[in-house]
């Protein structure tokens, strides 16, 4: 049912107030799993909560369950973004090092070959500026390019001429990973801002279910112990 909850309150939640949306405060597995104890709870209170203090049981009350349902369903899907961008940057970090690599031999290779082509050295000088990842492509590239069209002084150092099509070849390689490490950034940074604002949501309710508990049950001490927060009840 979590996925349907999820989609039931898909749109609250994007219409939540920023200012609404705070940093989770306890573990979100401890947040559902107390949000489905304090309404097992409040279910036996509901009568005498709308009686008592005319409490909107369906609004903080009944609606905890399907509040809860989405905060679990949304954790979900922020575990599976956060996992594909670390699978996305694992790629990245072990193939840039072979780019960078080569990068820096081709540097090496051509400032040596072009030692007496002044304007060659200049572009080679252009070229280098830069120290970005997106700069670190465009270098493999343009010196690839630059390898191809003034390949007569690097055949004359015994210069393997196949380095110029696999620079190319990582250039775009090293294009695509980027830019799918990019995207999952993005996606993941939109997943945790859905489940925050899914916490946010259920904290809502949880406040009110737990403010009204305390009033309606000040001097019914069973009954109070129930609208209190376990978890920094537990930690003090």
């Amino acid at each position: 049912m979590s996925k349907e909850h999820y989609q039931a309150k898909l749109e609250t939640l994007k219409a939540l107030p920023r200012d609404m949306i705070k940093k989770p405060d306890l573990p979100i597995d401890t947040a559902i799993q107390e949000a489905e104890n304090r309404y097992m709870w409040s279910k036996q209170d509901a009568n005498t909560l709308v009686e008592r203090i005319n409490f909107d049981w369906m609004k903080y009350g009944e609606d905890l369950i399907v509040r809860a349902g989405a905060l679990r369903y949304a954790q979900s899907l922020w575990e599976k973004e956060r996992k594909s961008i670390g699978e996305a940057k694992k790629i990245w970090k072990e193939k840039s090092m072979i780019a960078y690599a080569l990068r820096n031999e081709l540097f090496a290779d051509f400032k040596y070959a072009y030692q007496s082509r002044k304007d060659l050295l200049s572009v080679l000088k252009a070229i280098r500026k830069g120290k970005s990842a997106a700069d670190m492509i465009q270098d493999l590239s343009s010196l690839s390019a630059l390898g191809t069209n003034n390949a007569k002084e690097l055949k004359m150092i015994n210069f393997d001429i196949n380095k110029l099509e696999k620079a190319d070849s990582l250039s775009n390689e090293m294009a695509t990973l980027l830019a799918k490490a990019n995207t999952e950034a993005l996606k993941t940074s939109e997943a945790k801002d859905t489940r925050d604002r899914a916490y946010a949501h259920l904290k809502e309710a949880m406040d009110a279910l737990s403010i009204a508990g305390k009033y309606v049950f000040k001097d019914t001490p069973d009954r109070y112990k129930g609208y209190i927060n376990q978890y920094y009840r537990k930690k003090r």
